[in-house]
């Protein structure tokens, strides 16, 4: 019995892949991780340099370090109430501490703090908000002379496309990615030189680009999985999960997170043969790589089973992936597989049945 992609979408689903924020200038605004990469002008949530000092006035030097030390311990105080989960507790810090950037006339510090708030006002589903703060900071960063090709204004302009995608606001996000591609494109093209022949710093910002490139497709892919532009959602994960592969691993968590993506796409399109090699791929790498979502990648694999008919199969990866996710305490994974779960009751029914009218005529 053919199956609608609706229904096939129940019980596969592609997880939000979690690609590290690869910009120089935004690390660590979404994670709050205090591990920063190298590269110039970098601001972390802690230990923040923003060196505020211009006049040799000494009264106006301690004021100006006084006003520094309340800026970064809100910043500290930010990230321990969103490693809490009281996100409005953050929310207040942060307005507090861009106040303080504005009075203190510190471009750097007002783009790093906008963009933490954006970040804030997006995982809160304050879209609108996210919206204007990202808008804001953007704003900044391009006023200060950060060039438009700028990697950190690149993943701002993504990050803006992913808001009017959710917003469905099509005709922006298509602009919005479009612009995020073609420029990081014209980027690789222009700095496309030997290997031998770059230097370290030169190779780090090739890799960080064609990250950010990877996110990008990433990004699209799943605007376009939503719309349920599937041929083109394919193409996307397709280039993304080439690029992840080459610059972090076969075994990288994100790696196995697209394969994952990808078999789903593959199974909605009705390619199963295709879909579950690809998924056991990523399953058995999973395992032996211990990958933090193996739950997803395990419910994954159940749906596909499921639509190949391989309902007991199916009910083994769906056990199996429950059991993780709520170690995990991933409670929107939890719902998930047990919907699958309650598909794969259904389908037995309908057998059952079918059987039943059968038998009887």
């Amino acid at each position: 019995m053919s199956r609608s992609v609706e229904e096939k979408r129940s019980a596969c689903w592609v997880k939000v892949s979690r690609w590290e924020s690869v910009s120089r200038n935004l690390q660590n605004t979404e994670s709050g991780g205090g591990g920063g990469r190298r590269g110039g002008g970098r601001v972390l949530w802690v230990a923040v340099a923003f060196s505020l000092f211009g006049s040799s006035d000494e009264d106006q030097r301690d004021e100006a370090q006084r006003k520094e030390d309340e800026m970064i311990l809100l910043l500290k105080k930010a990230k321990l109430s969103v490693y809490r989960g009281e996100l409005q507790v953050a929310s207040g810090f942060l307005h507090q501490a861009v106040v303080l950037a504005h009075q203190t006339r510190n471009n750097q510090a007002i783009i790093y703090t906008y963009s933490l708030m954006a970040n804030l006002a997006y995982v809160q589903g304050q879209l609108d908000s996210a919206e204007k703060l990202f808008k804001a900071a953007m704003s900044f960063m391009l006023s200060g002379g950060t060039p438009q090709d700028d990697n950190a204004v690149i993943e701002m302009s993504l990050k803006l496309a992913t808001i009017y995608a959710e917003l469905n606001k099509a005709e922006l996000a298509e602009h919005g990615f479009r612009f995020c591609m073609e420029s990081l494109e014209a980027k690789l093209e222009k700095e496309e030189i030997p290997a031998e022949e770059q230097t370290e710093e030169e190779e780090a910002l090739r890799k960080e680009t064609r990250l950010l490139l990877g996110l990008c497709l990433d990004s699209r892919a799943r605007y376009r999985a939503s719309t349920l532009h599937l041929n083109q959602a394919q193409q996307d994960y397709e280039s993304a999960l080439n690029i992840c592969r080459q610059e972090q691993g076969d075994t990288h968590p994100q790696t196995l997170v697209l394969m994952s993506d990808l078999a789903t796409i593959l199974d909605l399109r009705g390619r199963h043969d295709d879909a579950l090699v690809l998924i056991q791929q990523a399953v058995n790498l999973s395992r032996s790589a211990g990958h933090p979502d193996q739950h997803v990648l395990l419910g994954n694999m159940a749906g596909i089973l499921l639509h190949k008919g391989r309902l007991e199969d199916s009910v083994q990866f769906y056990q199996e992936a429950l059991s993780l996710a709520q170690q995990a305490r991933d409670q929107e994974a939890v719902n998930k597989i047990q919907e699958g779960l309650k598909e794969v009751e259904n389908r037995r029914n309908q057998e059952r049945k079918e059987q039943e009218q059968g038998a009887q005529k």
